[in-house]
């Protein structure tokens, strides 16, 4: 399966359908599932984001801190239905404007029927797309 890395919180938020696109300097033409995966690092800046606003609000609302955010695993699978390039005009739908840079030229992953893992899968992650080998185990997903 092929698979995105992201940096927490945004993994977490991909993960549980709060932020549904991915936002991306660069295009893809692939289409289909996904592994969504929280990356190992977790850089200062991304955890000073946690503690403001909307970043608090949210991880508080899903029972998560900076400090219990999964890192260096697989948590959800996605399907990537499209990738759009942002234009003139375009405005992100609900508050996906707070988790993403939407400036003109960059390009969106629009991510639908997220299905979360019950537990994360340990896994190393890559730049770019890559592959994930899923591991034989069974794995079953929140409802």
């Amino acid at each position: 399966m092929k698979a995105i890395t992201l940096t927490q919180p945004w993994a977490t938020f991909v993960a549980h359908g709060i932020k549904t696109i991915e936002t991306r300097s660069w295009s893809t033409a692939y289409r289909g599932w996904l592994a969504i995966h929280a990356a190992k690092g977790f850089p200062e800046w991304a955890k000073n984001l946690c503690v403001e606003k909307p970043f608090d609000f949210f991880l508080k609302r899903l029972g998560y801190t900076v400090e219990t955010l999964p890192t260096g695993c697989v948590l959800a699978k996605a399907n990537l239905i499209d990738c759009i390039r942002f234009t003139v005009g375009y405005e992100p739908p609900g508050h996906e404007s707070e988790f993403g840079d939407f400036t003109i030229g960059r390009y969106g992953f629009i991510f639908a029927a997220i299905k979360r893992f019950e537990k994360p899968i340990p896994a190393t992650g890559a730049l770019n797309l890559w592959d994930w080998n899923i591991p034989d185990e069974q794995f079953r997903f929140h409802k």
